[in-house]
């Protein structure tokens, strides 16, 4: 349901309001484009500084705007486990296909903490859910073997991997086996991923290339009847360069602004994020023209 180039959408402000109708646009940009799949309100669409409303609103447009043809995973993530159980229940009732769920982050709880917070999401819930477990932003790291736990429960089917080590797709293959969803969580590495069982991303880059990442993850995927290896090395070498340029300053001021130059939405993001410095600008411009996207 939820492999291959899934984009963890951007949320665009206007007046610092959310502007409804620049991410309506924003969604069908990536129903035409060969995205596979919608993670609305993740960190990448500014999910701290959201509001409660604003929050269900992101989720509820993308789910109405994407009418069935794109996955919707909302992102429903909380350090407090009763606002993460709130904000999965909503993204149940408007229509969701599931939830990507993050590591409590500041609380800082042990594994046994971690797996009665999934737990109790879990048995509140009814539907899919995916483990985000990014220690470089939570502080905190899930263990294979709390993930193996978690799996045994009846809605938790995968992860999305943030913690840059490659070896962690092999350990979880091998405790968890093949049908739990690896998804990475860093774009630079989705070809490694791949090539070691992983079957798919949720993706920054994806904002601005959805079609380069669509195509790479098509040709990465070694489940994939369409998998092409000397084409996927080809896109990843194009996409490299806009990995990198997605993550000189922090996540999403960068992706913002190259959308900024692709006509796609403003580049405002809110405090404590800044828009990105003149050098960054350059970097950017420069990535954007090299991969052909301007």
């Amino acid at each position: 349901m939820f492999k291959g180039s899934n984009v963890a959408l951007i949320t665009p402000f206007k007046n610092d309001k959310l502007d409804d109708e620049t991410y309506i646009k924003l969604i069908h940009f990536h129903i035409d484009n060969g995205t596979n799949g919608l993670v609305p309100a993740g960190t990448t669409g500014e999910s701290p500084t959201l509001s409660h409303s604003e929050h269900e609103r992101v989720i509820e447009l993308c789910v109405k705007e994407s009418k069935g043809k794109l996955p919707v995973f909302a992102g429903t993530g909380s350090n407090s486990t009763e606002e993460a159980i709130s904000l999965t229940k909503h993204a149940e009732k408007i229509g969701a296909n599931g939830a990507l769920v993050v590591t409590p982050y500041y609380n800082k709880p042990t594994q046994e903490g971690l797996f009665q917070h999934y737990k109790a999401i879990n048995d509140k819930c009814g539907i899919p859910i995916i483990i985000y477990n990014i220690p470089g932003r939570s502080v905190i790291d899930m263990s294979v073997e709390t993930m193996a736990r978690l799996y045994e429960l009846k809605n938790i089917i995968g992860v999305k991997d943030a913690t840059g080590d490659l070896n962690r797709v092999d350990q979880t293959l091998k405790k968890l086996g093949k049908d739990f969803l690896q998804l990475t969580g860093n774009d630079e590495n989705a070809l490694e991923f791949n090539k070691k069982g992983g079957e798919g991303a949720i993706s920054v880059t994806a904002n601005i290339a959805p079609k380069l990442c669509s195509e790479f993850q098509k040709v990465s995927n070694l489940k994939n009847v369409s998998a092409n290896p000397e084409e996927a090395e080809r896109l990843d070498q194009i996409l490299q360069p806009l990995h990198e340029a997605m993550f000189v300053e922090s996540n999403p001021s960068p992706v913002k602004y190259a959308a900024k130059i692709l006509d796609l939405c403003d580049d405002t993001v809110r405090l404590p994020l800044v828009k990105v410095t003149d050098t960054t600008k350059d970097i950017i411009q420069k990535t954007l023209k090299a991969a052909k996207l301007v």
